[in-house]
């Protein structure tokens, strides 16, 4: 009997602060409407800084420029009738530029709004995860680590 194989999805996530406000997207869910910072999945032959600045332009057409990394997260969600799901998240913090009014966003996303700590912490049944509320709170902590604290070891094309 062949053993399963277990394998954790890595994410990625940005937060963008302006003035004391938070950029998020209010994006569809199998659970409905749901708060989120711009995340998503790391593809296969991206760096993990790739994929945050890729996600974070594809949910809210701000392009992204990463400053820090603000932490590493994990967390497990069962799911009725099927194997749960493990995350890690990698949470970066930097600048967001001047959204691109011509971009589509991504399908589920359905806007993107700006919001205060305050603000999001008096809604935690609308966010997507705890970490939404976990990443703001470690990031206005001052949590902050060089984006070179994880490294990405290249092996270059094969011969």
């Amino acid at each position: 009997m062949k053993p399963e194989t277990w394998l954790p999805h890595v994410t990625v996530a940005a937060i963008v602060e302006r003035d004391g406000r938070f950029l998020l997207v209010e994006e569809h869910t199998a659970a409905g409407l749901r708060l989120n910072q711009p995340a998503g999945h790391l593809e296969a032959g991206e760096t993990l800084l790739d994929a945050v600045v890729r996600e974070t332009l594809e949910e809210t057409a701000h392009p992204f420029a990463p400053e820090a990394l603000v932490g590493m997260y994990m967390t497990h969600f069962e799911r009725p009738k099927r194997e749960g799901t493990t995350y890690l998240r990698f949470t970066y913090c930097g600048a967001g530029g001047a959204p691109d009014p011509a971009r589509a966003l991504d399908p589920d996303i359905v806007r993107t709004l700006w919001m205060s700590a305050d603000e999001l912490r008096a809604c935690p049944e609308r966010h997507r995860t705890p970490l939404v509320m976990q990443c703001v709170d470690d990031y206005l902590a001052g949590r902050r680590f060089p984006l070179d604290f994880v490294h990405t070891h290249s092996v270059g094309p094969k011969r």
